[in-house]
């Protein structure tokens, strides 16, 4: 070391040394107070957090009443939004069920006007003519009955046969038997089982009747070939002179013996049946034809019911044996003999194994007191 530089000389108390010990006393002092201060400012900063988390815990109570609070009144709201809306769904329903009502009140009214109207011009077309009454008083209605025969059509299954005995007496102890030995001749004879005949019968049939536009009813006719009083009718009809128009279709109704005649336009038919008495000529003469409007009627309603036959029988279970006719009188023979219970037959069909027959049955008019 060169002796131009310059040093210094410091000493430090040594730790063993009363200055060392109260030097380390006071450091510690000041360690502590720090320690102190710094445990203040925690319990501070505690008390503070526990203050802040109290209130956040208040807030939160509060928060979560007020939360249920809306919930419920959410759902009260909710509950009284709902019956508005049914209250509102339901005076529409009733609205549009008064409307439907009303809608079809007019379209009633208007098809009554109308019907009225059609009568009006039925009632017009006839000639006025002094009457008699000499009827029945009753309730007044505003339909009109028509008498109608049914005609109805029976499928009949292959093996079966059905009997019509003019007493019904009879197709009871027929039925009451029930099983039936038939004896065919020799050693052979067959087992046939006795059914009830059940057919549905129409129990009320209701017709809408209105005038046709373009049809005419012509009767009064006289005896003749077809096609010639339908060209002659035709020929009539479509000149203007004798109040027609062209003619569309003219066709003969054989079951009574009337003509329809059909016109192209909508305004012929009435005019021609204001004038009931039409003179035409036919069969090189003159004659009165009638002239009436042509009703057209439509079905609007049918109510059926099942009904059983009284007087007619269903064999079932015949086997093929023998020939169609030959099996068909043996079988009419026997139930037609009173000791096998059977009696007089108004009718007799048969319809063997594998084949296909319709048996169509008419209502029979009920008997007056002098026939029972």
């Amino acid at each position: 070391m060169s002796s131009d530089e310059d040093f210094s000389l410091v000493t430090t108390p040594s730790e063993e040394s009363l200055e060392g010990i109260q030097a380390s006393i006071n450091s510690f002092k000041k360690k502590y107070e720090q320690l102190l201060d710094e445990q203040k400012e925690l319990n501070a900063n505690r008390e503070d957090l526990c203050e802040m988390k109290e209130k956040c815990k208040q807030r939160t109570e509060k928060i979560k009443v007020e939360i249920i609070k809306d919930k419920q009144s959410h759902v009260k709201n909710l509950a009284n939004e709902k019956m508005k809306l049914a209250k509102l769904e339901q005076e529409e329903k009733e609205l549009e069920e008064e409307i439907e009502r009303v809608t079809a009140a007019v379209k009633d009214e208007k098809a009554n006007n109308l019907h009225l109207k059609q009568e009006a011009d039925v009632f017009a077309a006839v000639p006025e003519r002094e009457v008699i009454f000499k009827g029945q008083t009753g309730k007044a209605s505003n339909s009109q009955d028509y008498e109608m025969e049914a005609y109805i059509v029976y499928p009949m299954e292959g093996g079966t046969a059905l009997i019509t005995f003019e007493e019904e007496v009879v197709a009871k102890k027929i039925l009451t038997t029930k099983k039936h030995q038939v004896d065919l001749g020799g050693d052979c004879s067959i087992s046939v089982e006795a059914r009830e005949v059940h057919l549905m019968v129409p129990e009320l049939v209701e017709i809408d009747s209105q005038v046709c536009p373009r049809r005419i009813l012509i009767s009064n006719l006289p005896k003749m070939e077809t096609d010639t009083l339908l060209n002659k009718l035709e020929i009539h009809f479509s000149k203007s002179k004798n109040g027609g128009g062209e003619v569309e279709e003219c066709e003969m109704m054989s079951d009574s013996g009337t003509v329809v005649l059909t016109f192209v336009g909508n305004n012929i038919a009435s005019g021609l049946t204001e004038t009931e008495q039409h003179e035409v000529k036919l069969q090189q003469k003159k004659h009165k034809v009638r002239v009436t409007p042509f009703i057209n009627g439509k079905i609007t309603n049918v109510k059926t019911k099942m009904s059983v036959c009284p007087r007619t029988v269903l064999l079932t279970g015949i086997p093929v044996v023998m020939e169609r006719d030959t099996l068909q009188d043996l079988l009419e023979i026997h139930f037609q003999k009173s000791t096998n219970g059977g009696g007089e037959i108004e009718s007799f069909l048969y319809n063997p194994l594998g084949e296909e027959t319709m048996a169509q049955f008419e209502a029979v008019p009920p008997k007056s007191e002098e026939e029972e």
